[in-house]
């Protein structure tokens, strides 16, 4: 019985470790930015592998691969899952990598189980997931989901003037399918959790149930240089120390909405820095994250009135604009339904969960139905060489998708009782 089936855990491991050598890191992780050289190895590598284990696999034009196993009925709409294989310039061995290889290892379980389900399966390797060479993160999945043009992201840069179609042309990776040219019937993406919950609570899998709501904004405090030993503390105009106060009421403000709202000053730059200088402007960059549009708004505001109040009784001049944002995104029930009750069969403990992070999913969602699954990391550790997870956790994680994608490809027969 299909139910039974269960995916070679030793064999994912070694893959996992085997595509490590594309791009080492400098203490054990992965060193694999987006159309680099090694990203064209790791890509080349996944294409044979497609292939040996009886997939069709096909490139768009910004480099997506997919990977298509036929199902009985041709027509139906294929199931979808995947992740991404590029990674931060000091990447783990499991971000998004995780998802892809477990992709592969279920399609390997199917063949060689002599199993055809109803509908296609179709294992995805998204370009330029982790943004850290090109902007913007997710950079494919977001054209797919119609936040951008292929031809405006084709001519994004990197930060050596590299445009992403020269990249791909480097590498050989361009592609002959129009991106979107495919349709989902849903779409599952498994992933290390890249937060400390799931180990905590010694739990097994995090059943997604959507992605947090994201704000960017650039922000800048100006005051006036003046000399260091000459200025006295009650005439500065400090930028340096309207900022730090600043910072303070962003966490402040952030935990008073708590549990779930996170502020985070990630890159902060005084104007012509000297030692013997009153600092006379900061530029600053804050991410905002929550599942709620509405505290969003509100955590908005209160940034705004507090870098306003702060200013003024410091006599300098502030800028805070809002560069990009993202709705909070729910994931679709029935999917998210389809993961629970893999789980649930499968003995596993879970819990329900909202993404902290970004993912392919959460842009994919505004096209098709879908879902995603979490397995716990190391101390919660992501984007670092020690990030980890257990081989137990991995195959865990991939058993939940095998059955997941199954159920999910043959829900048409099964519920017509026709076949499957």
């Amino acid at each position: 019985m299909t139910s039974n089936l269960r995916i070679d855990g030793s064999r994912l491991w070694a893959t996992i470790h085997e595509t490590a050598q594309f791009g080492p890191g400098q203490a054990g992780g992965v060193n694999r930015l987006t159309l680099s050289p090694a990203d064209g190895q790791v890509r080349d590598w996944f294409r044979r592998a497609c292939e040996v284990a009886g997939l069709t696999v096909s490139t768009d034009d910004l480099g997506t691969q997919y990977a298509l196993r036929r199902g009985r009925d041709a027509s139906a709409k294929p199931v979808a899952f995947g992740s991404h294989l590029d990674t931060q310039p000091t990447g783990g061995r499991f971000d998004g990598i995780l998802g892809v290889l477990a992709g592969l290892e279920v399609m390997r379980t199917l063949d060689e189980a002599g199993i055809e389900t109803e509908a296609p399966l179709l294992l995805i390797n998204w370009t330029n997931e982790e943004g850290s060479r090109f902007a913007p993160a997710m950079m494919a999945s977001a054209v797919y989901a119609g936040d951008y043009t292929t031809d405006e992201i084709l001519a994004r840069r990197d930060a050596a003037g590299v445009t992403v179609a020269e990249a791909l042309q480097a590498i050989g990776s361009v592609g002959e399918e129009r991106v979107g040219a495919r349709a989902f019937g849903a779409f599952v993406e498994l992933h290390i959790e890249q937060g400390p919950i799931l180990e905590a609570e010694e739990t097994a899998i995090g059943v997604v149930e959507g992605g947090q709501g994201i704000a960017w904004f650039d922000g800048s405090i100006t005051g006036f240089e003046s000399h260091a030993g000459t200025t006295p503390m009650t005439r500065r105009r400090d930028a340096l120390l309207g900022f730090s106060e600043f910072c303070l009421a962003a966490e402040r403000i952030a935990l008073a909405h708590g549990p779930s709202a996170v502020a985070t000053i990630g890159e902060a730059t005084i104007a012509a820095p000297s030692r013997n200088v009153v600092p006379g402007g900061v530029a600053f960059t804050l991410d905002l994250r929550d599942p709620r549009s509405e505290t969003l708004d509100a955590i908005e505001s209160e940034l705004r009135g507090s870098l306003d109040e702060i200013a003024g009784g410091r006599k300098l001049t502030s800028e805070f604009k809002r560069i990009w944002r993202k709705e909070p995104v729910p994931f679709d029930s029935a999917i998210v339904g389809a993961v629970a009750r893999a789980t649930e069969a499968l003995g596993l403990t879970s819990r329900r969960m909202i993404s902290g992070a970004g993912h392919d999913a959460c842009n994919v969602a505004m096209k098709a139905p879908t879902s995603m699954i979490f397995v716990p990391c190391r101390d919660g550790v992501s984007h670092n060489e020690s990030e980890w997870a257990s081989e137990g956790d991995c195959t865990a994680g991939a058993n939940v998708l095998l059955q997941t994608v199954m159920a999910l490809a043959n829900r048409a027969t099964d519920e017509t009782g026709a076949a499957g």
